[in-house]
C-alpha cells in the first residue's frame, strides 16, 4: 500500500520533535527526523561528498529514487548537486515526512535560487519494493505515462546489534528491489545507474553473493565497490556503484573524508576485482632493525586492499615489509623514509611515520617506563605518544609518567613506542 504524495513545498514539520544540528554541515543546517531515525541518518558531509562524485557521472533521463529514503539527507543531497528532481519512499509515514521538510529545508539553507527540482519531487509512505504501484504514482502527478528512474539508490535497514550483516537481514531485500523497479530504470550506453549503500560489515564472501545477485539482474555490468571513512581507522560507509556511475576499469575505490569541511576528500581508486581476492596485505614475521623506518597506515584504507597499490604506484615505495595488516595499527618496516607529495593528504592517510632508534625486549608497563624515559632523553626526544595496545588503567599512568620526566628535559625530538606484532619488543621511534 502506498500513502498519499508528500510535496517537500507543502509538507509540516508539526510533530517531528527530533530536530538536529548537523556538525558536518557548514552551513550549520539542521534536520528532522522521526522514531529514532537520526542514528541511521546519514551525515550531511558524507551525502554531500557523495554527490559530488556522483556529479562526475552521466545519469540517464528521469527521477532520482531512494526507495528507503529514510530521513531522506542523502537523496537531498543528490538533487542539489545534480539539479535532478527526487522520488522518495519511506515505509514509516513519519520518516516519509520528515524526508519531504528535510529536502525543503535543504534547499533554503543552501540559498538555492532554482527550485524546479524541488517542485518536481516528492515523497510517498509506503513499500519501497512496489515499484509498479509507485512509479504509476509518479506518472500520475507528472501526468507522464513513460516515468523512468535515473539514479536508483539503496541504503536497506540493517539490525543495529547485529555485528555481522547478512544479506537476508537487509529490510528491504536487495533482489525484491532489482526485481520490482529493474523495468522502471533509465538506461545509458553502460547501462542503468544503480548505488546501493551497504553495511562496512560485510564480510568478502558477502560482498561476492552481492555481486552474484546483481550479475542475475544485470549480466557484466560493471562495478565500483566505494569504502568510505570519516578517520579514525573505521570504515563508515560501504557501496557498490554498478552501470552508468561504476568507475571505468575501477573496481576499489577508497574516500577518506578529512574533518576540515574545506578539504577536498582523499580519493584512490584501482585494485583488482573482488572475485580475484580480498587484496588485505599478508603481513610477515620479520625482527625489527635499528636505523629502519616504520609507518603505521590508516586501517581502514588497508582494509579495502588498496593500500599496499598506493604505496608502489602513487608514493613509489617499493622496499617494504607489512608486519601487520589488519588490526587498528596496520605497519609496515622500510628501508628509506616515506616521502608523499601532498603532505594534507599524509596526514589522512598515515597515522605516524619514524625512524626505530631503540628495540626494547620488555614489556612497557609501571615497572619499567623509566628505562623507556631514559633511552628517549639519550635520544634527544622532548615528547613521546605510545601506541602499543595498553590496558585503558594503565595507559593514561604511563603516558603522564613520560609527560612530567621528559618535561623536565631539553630534547627536540617527538617519538612514540610501537609495539612489534607477535612478540613482547616494544619499538621506540624517533618521528620523521
Amino acid at each position: 500500500m502506498m500513502g498519499d504524495i508528500i510535496k517537500p513545498l507543502e509538507a509540516s514539520s508539526e510533530g517531528l520533535i527530533e530536530s538536529v544540528k548537523d556538525n558536518t554541515s557548514a552551513e550549520g543546517m539542521i534536520f528532522f527526523h522521526a522514531d529514532e531515525g537520526k542514528p541511521l541518518a546519514t551525515p550531511w558531509q558524507v551525502a554531500l561528498s557523495r554527490a559530488i562524485l556522483l556529479n562526475k557521472y552521466k545519469l540517464p533521463d528521469g527521477y532520482i529514487l531512494d526507495c528507503a529514503c529514510g530521513s531522506g539527507i542523502q537523496v537531498a543531497a543528490y538533487s542539489a548537486i545534480t539539479k535532478k528532481p527526487v522520488f522518495g519512499i519511506e515505509l514509516n509515514p513519519q520518516r516519509a515526512r520528515a524526508s519531504a521538510v528535510n529536502f525543503n529545508n535543504i534547499f533554503i539553507q543552501r540559498g538555492e535560487k532554482n527550485l524546479e527540482s524541488l517542485a518536481k519531487s516528492i515523497f510517498l509512505a509506503g513499500d519501497g519494493r512496489d515499484g509498479n504501484s509507485a512509479i504509476d504514482i509518479l506518472s500520475s502527478f507528472t501526468g507522464n505515462s513513460e516515468e523512468k528512474i535515473a539514479l536508483l539508490h539503496l541504503d536497506p535497514a540493517r539490525p543495529r546489534n547485529s555485528r555481522s550483516h547478512s544479506l537476508d537481514e537487509m529490510q528491504p531485500k536487495l533482489g525484491e528491489i532489482f526485481d520490482g523497479w529493474k523495468e522502471h530504470l533509465g538506461t545509458t550506453e553502460r547501462g542503468p545507474a544503480i548505488l546501493l549503500d551497504l553495511s562496512p560489515r560485510l564480510s568478502h564472501q558477502q560482498k561476492l553473493e552481492v555481486e552474484v545477485l546483481v550479475e542475475q539482474f544485470w549480466p557484466s555490468i560493471a562495478k565500483t565497490w566505494t569504502w568510505t571513512s570519516r578517520g579514525k581507522g573505521r570504515v563508515d560507509r560501504l557501496a557498490l556503484w554498478l552501470g552508468s556511475i561504476a568507475e571505468l576499469n575501477c573496481n576499489r575505490r577508497f574516500i577518506r573524508i578529512s574533518p576540515d569541511l574545506k578539504q577536498e576528500p582523499f580519493i584512490f581508486q584501482g585494485g583488482k576485482p573482488l572475485s580475484e581476492g580480498p587484496e588485505v596485505p599478508v603481513k610477515v614475521k620479520r625482527m625489527p632493525k635499528r636505523g629502519e623506518y616504520v609507518t603505521i597506515l590508516d586501517s581502514a584504507f588497508v582494509e579495502c586492499g588498496l593500500a599496499q597499490y598506493w604505496l608502489e604506484d602513487t608514493v613509489g615505495l617499493t622496499d617494504f615489509h607489512w608486519i601487520q595488516s589488519e588490526g587498528r595499527r596496520p605497519q609496515i618496516h622500510h628501508s628509506k623514509k616515506l616521502y608523499v607529495d601532498n603532505e594534507e593528504y599524509a596526514k589522512i592517510i598515515i597515522q605516524t611515520s619514524g625512524r626505530i632508534v631503540e628495540i626494547f625486549h620488555q614489556e612497557l608497563n609501571l615497572a619499567t617506563v623509566d628505562d623507556f624515559v631514559e633511552q628517549a632523553v639519550i635520544n634527544d626526544i622532548s615528547k613521546i605518544t605510545i601506541r602499543s595496545p595498553l590496558d585503558p588503567s594503565l595507559q593514561p599512568k604511563i603516558q603522564g609518567s613520560f609527560d612530567r620526566q621528559l618535561s623536565r628535559r631539553s630534547g627536540k625530538r617527538e617519538g612514540f613506542l610501537l609495539q612489534h606484532p607477535d612478540s613482547e619488543m616494544t619499538l621506540l621511534c624517533v618521528s620523521e
